[in-house]
């Protein structure tokens, strides 16, 4: 057997007291945790200092892929576990990440299913799982890029993909509240980064875009399978896609004042 690679997880935050603690103590056994906070003004710097002192304050948010690349540029561990203040790693997914650890392969990156829980029950369809993501790879091998929202993890084209066993949790909203002001934050994010790149939308595409996402999700992608948090979360998610161009719509309209 092999000698154990080291490992630094990485997380931003802001105002994430409410699912930080069992976060941390799901990632307790790694040999770094870093958090990098945007602002926080409730408890989670209390929070983290519990479980580690590498904990860096930027302030200027840029988007999450600006804020991915300051996090991974305090991490020391040969690899590198991004995770989210609402993610939890399952028994499973440790053992997983501990094999790779041993092989230390550093032409691989890891894609990790992540399983939401979402209004009470663990959605399994409508397009929301396993929906794998690259969260695992060598911090010398990659890197975010500086995308405001879906912020893209860049490496070489050399380097291989690999699957784990094991789920990643998201305890992704914790009320209809929360769902709306985050929907409305992303939606923000969104439209300012298609703005910013000359963008445009209509309304129309709007009604458009919002509807035929209700009628994938639901129907297609069998989120009824789900049950009513299917229901309510396909309608939400046409909302929260309409939002978006309706935003982008409205600081064009905005800009010809």
């Amino acid at each position: 057997m092999g000698v154990r690679a080291s490992i630094s997880a990485v997380l931003i935050i802001q105002n994430e007291g409410h699912v930080l603690q069992e976060c941390l103590q799901s990632i307790a056994w790694v040999d770094e945790i870093v958090i990098v906070d945007s602002g926080s003004s409730d408890n989670s710097l209390e929070i983290a200092e519990k479980f580690t002192d590498k904990i860096f304050h930027q302030h200027d948010w840029k988007g999450f892929g600006i804020q991915r690349q300051r996090a991974q540029g305090y991490a020391t561990g040969d690899w590198v576990l991004m995770i989210d203040a609402d993610e939890r790693v399952t028994t499973e997914l440790r053992a997983s990440i501990e094999s790779v650890l041993i092989q230390n392969n550093h032409n691989k990156v890891y894609r990790i299913n992540i399983l939401p829980w979402v209004f009470g029950s663990f959605i399994r369809h409508g397009g929301w799982y396993p929906a794998p993501k690259v969260r695992l790879y060598p911090r010398e091998a990659a890197s975010y890029g500086e995308e405001r929202v879906h912020e893209k993890l860049n490496y070489s084209k050399n380097v291989s993909t690999v699957q784990l066993n094991g789920d990643l949790l998201h305890y992704t909203y914790r009320d209809l509240r929360h769902y709306l002001t985050k929907s409305a934050n992303y939606a923000e994010e969104w439209s300012e980064q298609r703005y910013q790149s000359g963008k445009k939308a209509s309304l129309l595409q709007a009604v458009i875009h919002g509807s035929w996402y209700f009628f994938r999700m639901y129907l297609i992608k069998a989120g009824f399978l789900d049950g009513r948090q299917g229901f309510l979360l396909a309608l939400l998610s046409a909302h929260s896609v309409f939002v978006k161009y309706a935003a982008l719509w409205v600081k064009w309209n905005d800009h010809k004042k």
